[in-house]
């Protein structure tokens, strides 16, 4: 197999990394590299700037609003996305319930959500976890009961990213009790604004408040809502899991972290020399860098053979991506701690009502929130554990 690129395919790297520089709001590329917090209204901009150009969704299909890429082409555009550093176009829209509805959806639903989901005219959040269910989602309670046209909906989602900003949610409902649990789960997409649901956030170990509780009382969503078939919406998850977990490699992302990593370890400190010119932290950067190259051959590999897989199946490799791109952005975070040193324990939050003064350096105030933040990427989308139970047999066959 070769992994070289080809001219043009290094010609469009070029296209889109020229892109990437003249179009990103520097206000929001300076937040990037800092590591500070976006704004509702950054997200928005910038994927509207990508949606003008036609590269808000390049993996969907042309006649979707998508671009006519090869893999490799996805793979360099997001490659350069992620080391520009620019925000992704909203992940919960663009990679998960959008080619839901394209692979599952009526054709109502298609016109419907698409273009907005393109353009960002509706923020979306998802709706999975569950207090007694989060890496064993099939275990979820919320009910959804048939009436007539509409289904009526109770229950509760934890964890919900965003969800004080969303105009929609997609959600996995209970509507069988019978036989096997992933058998009785349906796939809807519940307005926001309906009555009945309360969103209460919940403020994270970083001093955040990105994530949420989402209660359903009596919630009614219309039948036309529901994507698919009923009991079907466990395959459609699993569809939407798969999409997830390749994205969580985030291996361009990795690769600016490290970049950010050697110009801060090169800043003299109070009273010392650089930490760049210290042996044993040398030694840790580089095996990261070896540690990310051999994920990023991973990632082309798994590239290299879309070409052949079925695209309405989850592919199990996507969770190899997942484990090791979850460890080696963590591996990031913690080196970015030892460069703040001892400015990573005091820390003011980013947010509204911190009563604390910055401690250090300006740079430095990001980086110990970011670190707690981080814990959550080997858990959210699936946890590492349960992604080795889907390599153990699905590709070992154990």
């Amino acid at each position: 197999m070769d992994l070289r690129f080809t001219p043009e395919e290094l010609a469009f790297r070029d296209e889109v990394r020229h892109f990437m520089r003249a179009s990103l709001p520097a206000p929001i590329r300076k937040k990037m590299v800092e590591g500070r917090h976006l704004e509702k209204d950054d997200i928005v901009r910038w994927q509207r700037i990508l949606n003008a150009k036609g590269w808000a969704v390049t993996h969907w299909p042309a006649e979707r609003g998508g671009q006519d890429w090869t893999p490799v082409q996805q793979y360099i555009f997001q490659d350069e996305l992620q080391q520009a550093p620019a925000p992704a176009p909203l992940p919960f829209g663009v990679s998960m319930v959008g080619p839901v509805i394209i692979a599952f959806g009526s054709e109502a639903q298609k016109r419907r959500f698409l273009p907005r989901i393109a353009n960002l005219d509706d923020w979306w959040c998802q709706g999975f976890s569950e207090p007694g269910a989060g890496s064993d989602l099939a275990s979820l309670k919320t009910a959804a009961k048939r009436d007539g046209e509409h289904y009526i909906v109770n229950g509760q989602k934890i964890w919900t990213t965003m969800a004080q900003h969303a105009d929609w949610i997609f959600c996995l409902v209970r509507t069988n009790t019978q036989g096997k649990k992933q058998e009785g789960i349906t796939f809807l997409l519940i307005d926001m604004r309906s009555k009945g649901i309360t969103v209460r956030p919940i403020v994270t170990i970083d001093g955040g408040a990105e994530v949420n509780e989402v209660f359903f009382d009596d919630v009614k969503v219309p039948v036309e809502n529901r994507v698919g078939a009923e009991n079907k919406g466990w395959d459609y998850a699993k569809f939407l899991l798969g999409n997830e977990r390749t994205g969580i490699a985030r291996v361009g992302y990795s690769k600016e972290r490290i970049r950010r990593i050697r110009e801060l370890a090169s800043l003299t400190r109070d009273g010392g020399r650089p930490l760049i010119e210290d042996e044993r932290f040398r030694e840790k950067l580089a095996s990261l860098e070896i540690e990310l190259k051999a994920l990023e051959m991973t990632q082309l590999r798994v590239v290299a053979a879309e070409r052949t897989r079925d695209p309405k199946k989850p592919d199990p490799y996507s969770s190899m991506l997942k484990i090791k791109g979850a460890e080696i952005q963590q591996a990031v975070s913690e080196l970015m701690l030892e460069i703040v040193g001892p400015y990573a324990l005091p820390y003011a939050p980013d947010t509204e009502g911190a009563n604390e003064p910055p401690v250090g350096p300006d740079w430095a105030a990001p980086i110990a929130p970011t670190y707690f933040n981080w814990r959550k990427i080997s858990i959210y989308g699936g946890s590492n554990e349960i992604q080795k139970n889907i390599i153990a047999k699905a590709i070992l066959g154990l």
